[in-house]
Formats: C-alpha cells, structure tokens, sequence
C-alpha cells in the first residue's frame, strides 16, 4: 500500500480529516487514477462537509474501479452524511454485493437501516455482520440500539454489556447502555455512562442529548414525558400519525359524545381535560425543562448553543406571561388574560426550532414562529393600546386584538403538527434550499405584515376621525 494512502487512512481513524486531505492530494498528484485514493478522499470531504467535492470524488472513484466493493462503501458513507438514506443504501448493498464478507459493510448497512427507523432490518444486517466478526464493535453497538427500539431491553443490555467487556473504552456501548438505562427509569446510572462516553469522545452529540435527558427525567412530570417520546420515536414514521391523528379523533368523538349526553359529562370531562393537558405537555415540556436546567451550573454546561437560545426565548414568553397574569389580578382587565395567552402559545414553536434539521425545515418552523410571534404582538399591542385609549379608538383596537387572536390560536395549534412532520424530514445536505425558503417565506411574510400594519393604521385613522 502506497505510504501516503497508509497514512491518511491512519489519520482517517483519528478523524485528523485535513491532515488526511493533504497526504491524499500528495498520492494523487503522483498517481491520478487511484481509485482507493479517490474514495478515501471522499470520504474526508464528507466528513468535513464539502459535499459537493465528495460526491465528485466518489463518482470518480467508482468510475475508475466499477468491480471495488469499497468506493461503494466510500459513496454509501457519503450519501448517508447528505441524508440521501435509500440511495446510499442502495450504494452499501452494491458494496456487500462484490464482498459479502466484510462485517464493516454490515455495520453500515445497519446504521442506514438505523437512521431510516428500520428497526428490524437494523437488526438482522447487524447480526449478518457479527455471524462474520462475533467482535465487531459496530455491528455490536447497532444490534444493540436496533434491541433497544424494538422493545427488547434485556436482550439489549446483555448485548451491551458483553460489548464493554471487550471493549471497556468504547464510547458508543456507553452511550448506549446510558440510553437503555434511561429508558428503564435509571437517570443516575445512566447518567454515569453517557459521562464516560464524554469523557471518551467529548463532541459526541449522542451522549450529550443522552445526559440532557436523564438530567430532565430526574423530574416526574417530564420522566412521563420521556417515556412517551421514547415509544414514539419507536414507532415507524407512519404509525406516530396514526397515533396522534388516532388520539385527536378520539378527543373530538368523546367531546361531541359529552355535548350529546349531558349524563356522561362528569365521567368524560376528565378524560378530555387530561388529553388537553398530555397534549399541551408533548408541546411544551422540553423547551420548560431546558430552562429549568439553566438554573443549576452543570445543566448550562450541558445544554447545547441552541437550547440555551431557545430556551431564552421561551423563558422571555414564561416571564411575560407571568406578569400578564399578575396584571390582570392587579387590574381586573381581562384583555391581559389573553395577551398572557398570545404570550405562552409562541413556547411550542420556540422550543422546537432546533429540533428541526438545517435546510428548509427549520427555515420553514422559523417563518411560522416569526409568524406567529407577529400575530402575538399585534394582539398585545392592541389590547395595551385599547387600555390607554378611550373612545372608537378602544372599540377599534379591541376588534384587532380579537380578530388576530383567532388566526394566533388556531395557527399555534397547526404549527404543532406542522413541527411534527417537520422533525421526523432528514433534507439533502450541501443545498441551498433554506436559504430560498428564507427569502421566499420572507418577503411574502413582510408584505404580510405592511398589510396587517396599513389596516391597524386605517382603523386608528377612521376611530379618530368618528371621535371628531
């Protein structure tokens, strides 16, 4: 093997990418048609997130040796880093198709599987590849999470555990034993693990996410909360709308049912009032826990650049709420009960923003909270104004806070399923569609708003012309 190529794939298992990239450029101004040095230099770009300049290299490393299972490989971890899951699973099978004997081809097999929710056939392609190497750390690793969704939790333990035996310094088997464990209501020894996987491998996100978590779940409220999300991220993309879709045509068939009935009332309005609040909760829980965290000095270590943003945000609308509320006790002005509720109903879209992958989606959640947050600010705006002004000004400004608190109300609702189906979109990394998104929704956004301006001015203008 040609010493540049050697050292680069030692400095690829370091993830020293740059210093890779450079022995690379030095094997292939010496030797250009290196179809191995073309996919390992594929692969350093993917993982530096030069998508554009991997996709070439792959291609041309696949074109230079058709027959060489492992640019297949090179081109299945770059599609998959570019969210392009089937045909990278496309490019895999190609790879285990000229070498079904390579367990590091199944172990990629399985983690494309994984990250398409294919919870079984994570799990047969990781024990495909441990039928080849009873050793392999990868495949281990992804029976074991592949065990975890779908329910078998000590099967998944044992697997783990067997995994940190061979391999005691493997951040991933921590991280997943701190995941199994905290799905068995275990934050404290969970936590134990997901901070040796930090100790180990201090950017792994998972591990982060993980010890977020058993942080949050120390609380009852959200440990309920947990274990919902939990199952539902188990569950296949189409089966998490049946249960939501499921559950609200069982709230509206139930609350009907208790308009007709009147007899049945006391014994249904529970049930409606708990869906309502389980409901409320699912929206609103992560974003109120993460602020909750910034109040002790581990919790903000822990907390991510977004989430400490986010939940600013969502902090500011909690305050404002608050004293919303102690406003009205204060005064007895009912209008700021609802601007109170203009105020909470932006925490849901402001807590998820991150939850939402770079590109479109997030952009798309961002308008609608900007939206959103617009709406909120002409119905306060209008009711404090209404307050302090007397007269067909008043009436005029309480017809606005009314009016826009309707499409404010409803459009918070929507944009909860709107997020939904937002988080569970993986777009096609290395395009530039958020920022179309940004300046599409954008300017239709700020001619939506002169409008909404010009027609608060035009019933200020028309009050004070009546008052005179």
């Amino acid at each position: 093997m040609n010493a540049h190529l050697q050292r680069a794939l030692m400095l690829l298992g370091q993830s020293r990418h740059e210093m890779a990239i450079d022995e690379l450029r030095q094997l292939l101004a010496v030797d250009p048609d290196n179809a191995m040095g073309h996919a390992v230099l594929a692969i350093c770009f993917s993982e530096t997130k030069q998508y554009a300049d991997a996709q070439s290299e792959s291609e041309l490393a696949i074109h230079l040796a058709p027959d060489q299972p492992f640019v297949f490989y090179a081109q299945s971890i770059v599609l998959a880093n570019r969210n392009q899951y089937a045909a990278a699973q496309t490019a895999i099978e190609t790879a285990v198709g000229l070498d079904p004997y390579n367990p590091d081809y199944f172990a990629k097999l399985a983690e494309i599987q994984f990250n398409q929710h294919r919870w079984k056939e994570t799990l047969e392609a990781a024990e495909l590849g441990l039928s080849l190497d009873a050793e392999s750390v990868g495949c281990t690793n992804l029976r074991a999470m592949a065990l975890v969704k779908l329910g078998r939790k000590i099967e998944a333990e044992e697997a783990i555990g067997a995994a940190l035996k061979r391999a005691p310094e493997d951040e991933y088997a921590h991280a997943n034993m701190g995941w199994t464990l905290l799905e068995q209501n275990q934050p404290e020894k969970a936590m134990e693990h997901f901070r040796e996987a930090l100790r180990l491998n201090p950017e792994m996100e998972w591990a982060r996410a993980g010890i977020i978590e058993a942080m949050k779940s120390r609380y009852f409220i959200y440990r309920i909360m947990l274990n919902w999300f939990l199952w539902m991220q188990k569950l296949q993309q189409k089966a998490q709308w049946g249960v939501i879709i499921g559950a609200y045509i069982g709230f509206r068939l139930l609350s009907g049912f208790a308009d007709d009935h009147p007899e049945w009332s006391p014994w249904l309005q529970p049930l409606l009032i708990a869906y309502i609040a389980f409901a409320l909760m699912t929206w609103v829980a992560s974003p109120l826990f993460n602020l909750v965290l910034r109040t002790s000095k581990f919790g903000r270590l822990a907390l991510s650049e977004h989430q400490i943003r986010s939940s600013t945000w969502v902090g500011v609308c909690v305050l404002s709420g608050i004293v919303l509320v102690a406003g009205y006790f204060v005064t007895g002005s009912s209008p700021l009960l609802g601007c109170a509720l203009a105020c909470m109903l932006l925490i849901p879209p402001l807590g998820r923003i991150y939850s939402c992958q770079e590109g479109w989606p997030r952009a798309t959640l961002s308008l609608t909270t900007i939206a959103l947050g617009f709406l909120a600010v002409v119905v306060v705006a209008s009711s404090f104004g209404s307050y302090f002004i007397e007269g067909n000004v008043s009436r005029g400004l309480r017809g606005i806070a009314g009016l826009f608190f309707t499409p404010l109300l409803y459009g918070s609702i929507a944009a909860q399923f709107l997020t939904n189906a937002l988080v569970s979109v993986s777009p096609k990394r290395g395009t530039d569609t958020g920022k179309m998104v940004w300046i599409i929704g954008g300017t239709l956004l700020g001619f939506a708003a002169l409008a909404v301006m010009a027609f608060i001015g035009l019933v200020i203008v028309v009050g004070l012309q009546d008052a005179r």
